[in-house]
């Protein structure tokens, strides 16, 4: 703890910022990694029971995605399963609507990382800047000066370099989980646009189609007269 102490003192008071920085970008990679882990290894399962499930029964189908609603492909799923009787169309839309949500929701975080990439670097400059300012204001030039107050300027340099560093160090580790999340998110859309044509088709052919084949002609009201009754006669 001493060690830190002393490393944040030897950068000055630009360094607090910077060290905020990289804990909020450490703290921002440990809840998205937790978060993309989970997805990831029960994705394929949700999906497989969903849609099996639905081919049968699209009450299972929802029951399965209801359990898994803490996902966000659970709930992606969900969404056009509780609907009743929905046209394609209403269904497409439910899909959609689901997936534009769950896609904000992926990309938190992401803003916090884009600042850190942009801010720590330029922290860090200012640091430099104002370290070197405080070096030279300290150095007594018109006096001649010595080897030992020249020993001391170096050292008060190379104290101030150490905000550059530091700063540049926190926005690659930014940059870098950043890169990773967002290449992460891009799986996620091919996933959630796959997924989502697989079970509208499955809506369409096993549920919807056959109901509309097997729907009775419609006669106007009051109207006797059978389609397959009419001849020539009659025209």
């Amino acid at each position: 703890m001493s060690t830190i102490y002393t490393f944040l003192a030897k950068g000055g008071p630009v360094m607090i910022p910077i060290a905020g920085l990289s804990v909020l970008t450490l703290a921002c990679a440990f809840e998205r990694t937790i978060f993309w882990i989970r997805l990831i290894s029960q994705e394929h399962r949700i999906v497989h029971d969903v849609l099996d499930a639905a081919r049968c029964s699209l009450e299972e189908a929802e029951a399965i995605a209801q359990h898994a609603r803490f996902l966000p492909i659970g709930r992606f799923l969900l969404a056009p399963l509780r609907l009743h009787q929905p046209s394609p169309e209403t269904f497409r839309l439910a899909l959609e609507a689901a997936a534009d949500k769950e896609f904000v929701r992926m990309r938190k975080g992401d803003k916090l990382l884009e600042t850190t990439v942009a801010v720590a670097p330029l922290m860090g400059l200012l640091g430099t800047v104002t370290g070197l300012i405080n070096t030279f204001n300290n150095l007594n030039i018109g006096s001649g000066g010595t080897s030992e107050q020249a020993t001391k300027a170096a050292a008060g340099i190379g104290e101030a370099l150490l905000t550059t560093a530091a700063g540049m160090v926190v926005a690659i580790l930014a940059l870098i989980v950043l890169r990773i999340f967002v290449i992460l998110q891009a799986r996620q859309v091919d996933t959630f646009s796959e997924v989502g044509s697989e079970m509208e088709l499955i809506y369409r052919q096993v549920w919807y189609e056959p109901n509309q084949v097997n729907r009775p002609a419609y006669l106007p009201k009051g109207s006797s007269v059978e389609p397959t009754q009419v001849t020539l006669e009659t025209l």
